[in-house]
């Protein structure tokens, strides 16, 4: 069963604060929440926060035949479905047209923009790849569950260890955690993905990380897919709000910031949790 739609307070309310550049939570206009991870005991997951809205990645690994239009290539699969659980306005079985849009962005960021090395998942030219699979649960939908999605899809894969293997001939050697350390993804790539919701009104400033109630009244959504090193992998805009090329490039400017900002971050998160893990195996 779908909520009900705001009520003409609550968009004259929100309306009014937008166009004097605030907003209901106390951030500026291109301001983002600021991300939270959590890091489970198995390389690989990772629950990521923005502000309530927390999406929960997980990725796994395992030995499989290649693709025979593809022997020199392993495989990577994105598992995701939004069940009534991160919000009421979700239905098992019936995906909404934004969960569409959603899984459709996640496949286009996150794989098909060549974030891994495909290669470096061979094992045996036309006999053995490795298989990652990228599972993402959505546990709740407090606005932008796309860009909670992304954060947490990749911080998972640069966070998953596969086992370390030895090649002797046609022999494949899985060598246990114990035995020798586990070896991390080749990661071409970060990119991060930034959505800018457009109001109505023309002098209405867009706003960054839109939340719940902004998502829902804005009229159009613009999501720009990009990494540190100003490298756009993807651009979709949603909604049927004109934008010239000059209101194009300021969003993008904007997200090449973001970029670099969170790419600092992710990589200090990582690097905090690899040290403490460190020092328990010691």
């Amino acid at each position: 069963m779908r909520p009900p739609s705001p009520s003409i307070p609550e968009k004259e309310f929100l309306f009014s604060a937008l166009k004097e550049s605030l907003r209901l939570d106390g951030r500026l206009p291109l301001e983002i929440r600021t991300p939270t991870f959590k890091f489970g005991e198995e390389l690989g997951w990772v629950e990521c926060s923005l502000g309530k809205t927390r999406v929960l990645a997980q990725v796994d690994g395992k030995m499989v035949k290649p693709q025979p239009e593809r022997p020199f290539e392993g495989t990577i699969t994105i598992v995701s479905e939004i069940s009534p659980m991160a919000s009421t306005e979700y239905e098992i079985g019936r995906p909404s047209d934004e969960e569409v849009t959603i899984t459709r962005m996640l496949d286009k960021v996150l794989r098909r923009s060549d974030a891994v090395d495909k290669e470096s998942l061979c094992v045996l030219a036309g006999q053995r790849v490795w298989h990652i699979s990228l599972t993402l649960h959505f546990l709740a939908d407090a606005g932008n569950l796309l860009d909670c999605a992304c954060l947490a899809g990749i911080v998972a894969l640069k966070h998953f260890r596969r086992p370390d293997i030895e090649v002797i001939g046609d022999e494949v050697t899985v060598h246990e955690p114990t035995e020798r350390a586990p070896v991390p993804l080749a990661i071409h790539h970060t990119p991060f993905c930034f959505t800018f919701a457009f109001f109505p009104d023309a002098t209405t400033p867009p706003v960054v990380d839109p939340s719940h109630l902004e998502q829902r009244l804005s009229a159009g959504l613009v999501s720009i897919a990009l990494n540190a090193q100003k490298e756009i992998c993807v651009l979709q805009k949603l909604g049927g709000v004109p934008l010239g090329t000059d209101d194009i490039l300021r969003l993008v400017d904007v997200a090449v910031g973001k970029a670099k900002e969170m790419h600092n971050l992710v990589e200090a998160q990582l690097r905090e949790d690899w040290a403490g893990r460190k020092v328990e195996v010691r």
